[in-house]
């Protein structure tokens, strides 16, 4: 990937990485050309090329960033621990993980939806990041399981299905709706819980 030194270079590429999410997330990245990076960004069309070499290495960094600043992010909560107690770290990751994405839709469509336009070496280096970062879920379901806390005879599939469900709601939520964030955040907590939830056990 080229890159520029220097502050402004710096900035520069900070533009066009935005400028690029925003046009991916809207139009696909199949349909956007590297010249209407460019002109979003306001830089002539070769000057993109100073700050990435190709329009595969723009979107690959910005998955991996993307990836990256997730792990970084839940790694650095209290409750990412390896003995914290599993029912408040799944209750903990799951109000973490819709926070981050909340925050970020359009990098989020941009991570999820654009898989399929990754080359193969670049698709395998973000599947192992989308993966590190299911560990971590799968790792709290484990230990709850093993405490007699949760149910869940898969741990993995149980985390996969979790994350599905908690990175839904960058589908649909848009602030200012019907209910506050505070209360969807409660709603899907609950439904985080009930999904591992003992049989026989507390409603």
């Amino acid at each position: 990937m080229a890159r520029q030194a220097g502050s402004k270079g710096e900035e520069t590429a900070a533009r066009i990485r935005a400028a690029a999410t925003g046009l991916f997330a809207r139009h696909g990245y199949a349909a956007v050309s590297m010249r209407e990076i460019a002109s979003e960004v306001g830089v002539g069309a070769g000057a993109i090329y100073n700050h990435f070499t190709t329009k595969q290495d723009l979107l690959v960094g910005l998955m991996v960033g993307h990836m990256t600043d997730l792990l970084a992010a839940w790694d650095a909560e209290p409750m990412a621990a390896a003995d914290a107690f599993p029912a408040a770290a799944l209750e903990a990751f799951a109000r973490f993980h819709i926070r981050f994405h909340r925050q970020r839709i359009d990098e989020v469509f941009v991570s999820y939806m654009e898989l399929r336009s990754l080359d193969q070496p670049n698709f395998h280096r973000v599947e192992r990041l989308r993966r590190a970062y299911e560990d971590r879920l799968e790792g709290i379901i484990a230990r709850g399981v093993a405490a007699g806390a949760f149910h869940a005879p898969e741990p993995k599939v149980a985390a996969l299905a979790i994350i599905a469900m908690l990175t839904g709601i960058t589908g649909w939520y848009r602030q200012g709706g019907r209910l506050p964030a505070s209360t969807i955040e409660a709603l899907y907590v609950e439904m985080v819980a009930a999904t591992v939830r003992p049989k026989g056990g507390p409603d």
